[in-house]
């Protein structure tokens, strides 16, 4: 994720989320913050009426058509690499791109050695919990009233990386990815700072 995502990112965000984040702490957690780690999944159109390539920003800029369709947002702070974000436009859902940025931010905890990945989810948002048990997410607790909006209680999700059966799980997970879409990864080796 750039500085010149955010307009877009904060368009998705207050279409999802209740209360959605500023931009300024987008600004915050792309220029300022030492361990955040953002990422964009933008639909590129290679030419008219062709099929389209993803790519995960950090990558140079391209002259084709593009428009970001989901995003997220992980954060490493000693071993843990907690999600703190993560979104698809309402138009583009059901298409397996909320998982292509669940898996590049896996991914991507795997680079920076994190020792597990947490997150909190809706007890109400059953798809989401879904796809994070696919990845070997577990429930270690429930959080009473975490959702400030309506006090909806919060699952908090983790998933240990030092265990070898779901590591071998999350490989294949990510081949099988891979092999379905047509997308470039440019997020989960790339340096914490992407070109402004």
């Amino acid at each position: 994720m750039r500085l010149i995502d955010i307009p877009q990112v904060v368009a998705i965000d207050q279409i999802t989320f209740v209360p959605p984040w500023s931009a300024r702490s987008y600004a915050y957690e792309i220029a300022e913050s030492t361990y955040s780690h953002m990422v964009v999944l933008e639909e590129i159109e290679e030419q008219p009426s062709t099929r389209s390539l993803f790519r995960w920003l950090f990558s140079p800029p391209r002259a084709q058509a593009s428009h970001i369709v989901g995003y997220g947002g992980l954060w490493l702070i000693s071993d843990e690499a907690h999600i703190s974000t993560i979104a698809t436009h309402p138009e583009y859902r059901r298409r397996g791109w909320g998982e292509l940025l669940l898996a590049g931010m896996v991914q991507k905890a795997l680079v920076l050695r994190a020792s597990y990945v947490v997150l909190e989810v809706r007890v109400s948002n059953v798809t989401a919990q879904n796809l994070y048990h696919k990845y070997g997410f577990v429930t270690v607790d429930v959080k009473k009233g975490y959702y400030h909006n309506n006090g909806e209680d919060a699952y908090d999700m983790r998933l240990d990386l030092h265990d070898e059966a779901i590591t071998a799980r999350l490989e294949g997970l990510f081949a099988r990815l891979a092999g379905r879409n047509g997308y470039e990864d440019a997020f989960t080796h790339a340096d914490r700072h992407p070109p402004r």
